[in-house]
C-alpha cells in the first residue's frame, strides 16, 4: 500500500512564491496526489497489483484491459510525484548545455516545450523523454505516461487546469513560462539524464 509519506514535496508550500502559490501546492499536491493515493490504494487491494512496486503496476496495468481504473491511479500517483521532484525553488533559467545540445540550442529547445505543453488539447503533460538513445519532446493525455510506453522521462510539466488554474486561471502560456523562467529543477533533469 502507498502513502503521503512516500511522495513528500521536496520544499515548503510557500517555496514557489510567487510563481506557484500555497493554495496551488497544498491542492494539488495535498488533495489531488493523496486522492489518486488512496483510489490506487482502494482499487488495488485483494488483487496481483497490491504487491508491485509502483512502476510494475503501471507496466502491467496499461495492457490490461479490466484495468483501467488502476492504470490511471498509479499512473497519475507517478506523474505528479516526478512533476513535484521537477520543481525546485529558485529554478529555472538557463537551460543545462546538455540539454540545450540535445535540441540545437536552448532557444530551440525552450521553443518546442513551450509549444508541445501549450498544444495539450484538454488535460495532459508535457515531456522530455529519453526514448532508446534520442531526447525529444512528447505529449500525453489525461494519466497516460512515457513508461508505459517503455520511454523513460527525464522532465515534465503538468498541464492539467488544477495545476495553474488558481494561480493563472486560463492563461496556461504564462504558467509555461514561468515554469520555465523559475520553477524547473535543472539539477533533477540533469539527474535523470545522466543515469
Amino acid at each position: 500500500m502507498y502513502s503521503m509519506s512516500q511522495f513528500p514535496l521536496q520544499f515548503s508550500e510557500k517555496d514557489l512564491m510567487p510563481y506557484m502559490s500555497a493554495e496551488t501546492l497544498n491542492c494539488h499536491h495535498g488533495k489531488h496526489l493523496a486522492t489518486y493515493i488512496k483510489n490506487l490504494n482502494d482499487l488495488i487491494t485483494g488483487t496481483p497489483y497490491a504487491d508491485m512496486p509502483l512502476y510494475e503496476i503501471i507496466k502491467q496495468s496499461a495492457t490490461d484491459t479490466n484495468a483501467q481504473k488502476i492504470f490511471n491511479n498509479a499512473a497519475q500517483v507517478f506523474n505528479h510525484d516526478f512533476f513535484f521532484r521537477c520543481l525546485t525553488p529558485n529554478g529555472g533559467g538557463d537551460v543545462p548545455t546538455e540539454l540545450a545540445n540535445a535540441f540545437g540550442g536552448a532557444d530551440k529547445f525552450i521553443s518546442e516545450f513551450r509549444t508541445a505543453a501549450a498544444g495539450v488539447f484538454g488535460s495532459g503533460w508535457a515531456w522530455v523523454v529519453r526514448e532508446n538513445s534520442e531526447i525529444k519532446i512528447m505529449t500525453t493525455k489525461n494519466a497516460d505516461t512515457p513508461l508505459a510506453h517503455g520511454i523513460t522521462p527525464l522532465m515534465t510539466l503538468d498541464v492539467w487546469e488544477h495545476a495553474y488554474y488558481l494561480d493563472y486561471q486560463n492563461r496556461r502560456a504564462d504558467f509555461i513560462d514561468a515554469y520555465l523562467n523559475h520553477l524547473v529543477n535543472w539539477n533533477f533533469v540533469l539527474e535523470n539524464m545522466a543515469q
